[in-house]
């Protein structure tokens, strides 16, 4: 039967960013590489990364700004094709590119040049690139054999790299999952992660009165903590250091946000309760932090009252309020604002090496697939490019 079909190598289902890195590369050591995806254009969620500009890696990636059931998992991948070898890539592309701030590199340009790259690399290499071929199933004999709506072919190994549920209007679905079970392995449950954070209630109440507000602060949940920028949206919480503390919260969980890192807020009350006694808290506050979050802040304390006549214990419950905002978030936005999937086809199942199911021989899975999620910042994509490029040597 499989006479009749089309024979490959390596049939790589999925032609997001580590789906194009694992075809380049199996592609340059000869394999013969069909690299299949039901969407009618490749690297949809890599054009619309960065703002469009593709933050394409991060010059500070270690280990440990990813989460996994396995945090030692993805060490292997990320030592043997590192960002300094990706950024290598970009360069011999002349590829422009730019650091912005916490070592996450841009394009000048834009995001398409990135996908440009990959797809001329695909066809250096020889890749058999097919668009609109929607898989149906995968399934394993001597060969693995892939039917999809537009036929059928043959390889000796299959890389899942399908990605997670993150942005389903770009296509993502379960699929890498439901396979990853047909053939015996375990999925940690996926949830939103890089994601925005609902609130209700009263905190509701005050981020609608805020939306558009963007603070420098510090968001803690449990022992995680993040120092960027927070934004107050009309249904909670976003910005930098939400969407990545999102990935560490579950419901249930609270969050504190230390609203001026850089004060000494008791103090600093104090002290001006001395220097500018006439003055309302709303205006001391306003100082520090921008005038509209200054006044919802201020709301504590009786309009007109300066701070001469203010109780020291109204700027001590004042200053635990700027340094301890205690938020419990109602649940996230979903995976429709979820840059990413955190859990995913678990890691114990698969060598950290290769990236190959381990009592599966052929089948290999990388990217947003598996149980490996970076932080904000180009992380992901790296994980991408580091575990793409480990099963492309090894197919």
């Amino acid at each position: 039967m499989f006479s009749v079909m089309e024979a490959f190598d390596v049939v790589i289902l999925g032609a997001g960013a580590a789906g194009l890195m694992c075809a380049m590369t199996a592609g340059k050591r000869g394999r013969r590489v069909l690299l299949l995806d039901h969407a009618q254009r490749p690297g949809a969620k890599l054009l619309i990364s960065g703002g469009g500009r593709c933050n394409f890696t991060n010059l500070e990636v270690t280990p440990e700004r990813f989460l996994s059931g396995n945090p030692h998992f993805c060490k292997s991948a990320l030592s043997r094709y590192t960002q300094l070898d990706f950024i290598g890539l970009v360069e011999r592309h002349r590829i422009a590119y730019h650091e912005k701030a916490l070592g996450q590199l841009f394009c000048d340009g834009s995001a398409r040049q990135i996908l440009t790259m990959l797809l001329g690399e695909c066809a250096a290499a020889s890749v058999d690139l097919r668009l609109g071929h929607e898989v149906v199933a995968v399934t394993r004999n001597d060969r693995y054999r892939i039917d999809t709506i537009r036929g059928s072919f043959s390889a000796t190994a299959v890389v899942l790299a399908t990605g997670g549920l993150s942005i389903p209007k770009l296509g993502a679905t379960g699929f890498a999952y439901d396979a990853a079970r047909r053939f015996g392995l375990a999925v940690t449950a996926p949830r939103p992660g890089l994601v925005p954070l609902k609130v209700t209630g009263e905190p509701l109440s005050i981020c609608q009165s805020l939306s558009g507000v963007s603070v420098d602060a510090v968001v803690s949940c449990g022992r995680q903590s993040f120092r960027e920028n927070i934004l107050f949206t009309h249904r909670g919480l976003s910005g930098p250091a939400i969407l990545q503390i999102s990935s560490y919260w579950s419901e249930g969980d609270t969050l504190a946000i230390d609203l001026v890192p850089t004060l000494e807020a008791e103090k600093f009350l104090r002290e001006r309760k001395r220097r500018r006694p006439k003055a309302e808290l709303k205006s001391i506050l306003a100082e520090v932090l921008p005038t509209r979050l200054a006044h919802v802040l201020a709301e504590s304390a009786p309009h007109g009252v300066t701070m001469a006549n203010l109780p020291d214990r109204t700027l001590t419950a004042t200053a635990a309020l700027l340094k301890q905002w205690q938020v419990r978030p109602s649940g996230t936005e979903g995976w429709p604002k979820a840059e990413v999937t955190v859990g995913g086809i678990d890691t114990t199942g698969l060598s950290s090496r290769t990236m190959e199911a381990r009592s599966v021989p052929g089948l290999y899975i990388i990217g947003e697939a598996v149980d490996v999620t970076g932080w904000l910042g180009g992380y992901n994509f790296q994980w991408a490019w580091s575990s793409g490029w480990c099963a492309g040597q090894a197919v």
